[in-house]
């Protein structure tokens, strides 16, 4: 995208660059350069630092944010070297002075272009390795989830057997996934069972199998599938007594006799276990045996909520959205700043399922190219507050400030769909670009 205004020196800059095979989008000031923003990709933009109805810091923020790696050049007069190293330290690429050198501007789109093919490839390859390692669904910069990951690296390469502890949906699972995908095992099978969705009746022929009965055959359990490999017990504090002790005799000896009876079976299996109750708590009751209790507790790993990790909400959005735009063939491009805060403060308290069930549908919902708003939460985070949908107008304002923080809002809850804004405040469409522009709302 080339921004500038009308005039020779821009069209013969556009000219050039398509002979050199870019295709080029000219926007000729601000406000047009922020709709094809918003609108459609752009890999790499010329912006000028100063120039009439064109705020090129601005535009470059607008640009990183909407779209991250791209190649932004800005246009200096030479008299603003400041703001162009300000522009460098926000991330544009380059910056080249006027008048203009064709050739140089062209190595450097170039150098730029490569420079960001070469990172999308280092991320793809380096999310391969990352599924290939088990780490790509443990998403965190907080303190609690980096423990997490260090715990994870340093028990996955041994034979202990580990207790996962955290709350219902935080991500017992995905943690034992990547003790898994990083042990030894990783490339034999992981079995996963929830002891809490079972009868209790049922729960020792599902884990242990059943001798042949009459003219019926052996039914292998899951410690006999995960053979090999690891096996994941989700809720263990809901195994009956009896299990439990079949359970320890099977990490004493590494064998185990089917339900019903038969001949032991012995298993080469890793026994990762995951709770949500208070074991020491069900030890004390005479509900839970205090030697399974240590057997398990080798090593053990604490997985924080939701709650205590809210500055992971971003990144788990953004791998939800990416995810179900690809299961459901959707093209959400992103999450608005309201919606994202909106989505930060909320309690969670069914954890990271309850987030990633939320995300799944707001992005099911959601047609076409466009970041998530407001409007897409779901009725329960929309009208969780007070302040849903309402507007923080103090006495004391001027009409014109009311006017522009109405504008303002409006296109944040719609994700600045301008046609949407426009209906909802009932006026036209050409009368809000110029109120925008008025306002200098980016």
């Amino acid at each position: 995208m080339v921004v500038d205004r009308e005039g020779e020196a821009t069209r013969t800059l556009n000219a050039f660059l398509r002979q050199h095979a870019f295709e080029v989008v000219w926007a000729y000031d601000g406000e047009e350069a922020f709709n094809v923003l918003d609108d459609a990709p752009v890999q790499a933009m010329l912006v000028p630092l100063r120039a009439p109805r064109i705020d090129g810091m601005a535009l470059l923020r607008r640009a990183l944010e909407r779209h991250p790696g791209v190649c932004a050049v800005m246009i200096s007069s030479g008299s603003d070297l400041e703001r162009a190293v300000e522009a460098m330290r926000l991330g544009a690429y380059d910056f080249q002075t006027r008048p203009v050198h064709r050739g140089r501007l062209l190595a450097v789109l170039e150098r730029g272009l490569r420079d960001q093919r070469l990172a999308a490839r280092v991320t793809e390859l380096q999310t391969r390795l990352d599924r290939r390692f088990g780490f790509e669904r443990l998403v965190g910069r907080s303190r609690g989830m980096q423990r997490v990951l260090e715990q994870v690296r340093h028990v996955a390469p041994t034979r202990a057997t580990v207790l996962i502890e955290g709350e219902a949906g935080s991500g017992k699972r995905t943690v034992a996934q990547a003790v898994h995908q990083n042990s030894p095992r990783k490339d034999e099978r992981f079995v996963w069972v929830d002891c809490a969705a079972l009868a209790p009746g049922l729960i020792e022929s599902e884990l242990f199998g059943s001798a042949p009965a009459g003219l019926g055959a052996a039914r292998p359990g899951r410690f006999e599938l995960a053979e090999g490999g690891t096996l994941y017990l989700d809720a263990v504090g809901d195994l009956p007594p009896a299990v439990q002790v079949k359970v320890l005799r099977l990490l004493q000896d590494r064998s185990f006799e089917p339900a019903g009876g038969g001949e032991p079976i012995r298993v080469d299996v890793r026994l990762i276990a995951g709770k949500s109750r208070d074991l020491e708590a069900e030890v004390r009751a005479g509900r839970f045996r205090e030697d399974l209790l240590q057997r398990l507790s080798v090593a053990r790993i604490e997985v924080p909520p939701l709650r205590e990790r809210r500055e992971d909400i971003p990144t788990l959005v953004q791998l939800f959205i990416r995810d179900f735009n690809r299961a459901h063939g959707r093209h959400v491009t992103g999450i608005t700043h309201g919606a994202l805060e909106r989505l930060v403060r909320h309690p969670w308290p069914g954890n990271v399922r309850e987030l990633r069930n939320a995300l799944e549908g707001m992005v099911v919902f959601a047609e076409g190219r466009r970041p998530l708003s407001l409007s897409d939460l779901p009725d329960a985070l929309r009208g969780r507050e007070g302040d849903a949908g309402r507007l923080a107008i103090e006495v004391g304002m001027t009409v014109d400030e009311a006017e522009r923080h109405l504008i303002a809002a409006t296109l944040e809850h719609t994700g600045h769909d301008k046609t949407r804004a426009a209906t909802m405040l009932g006026i036209g469409l050409r009368t809000l670009y110029r109120k925008i522009k008025d306002f200098g709302i980016g």
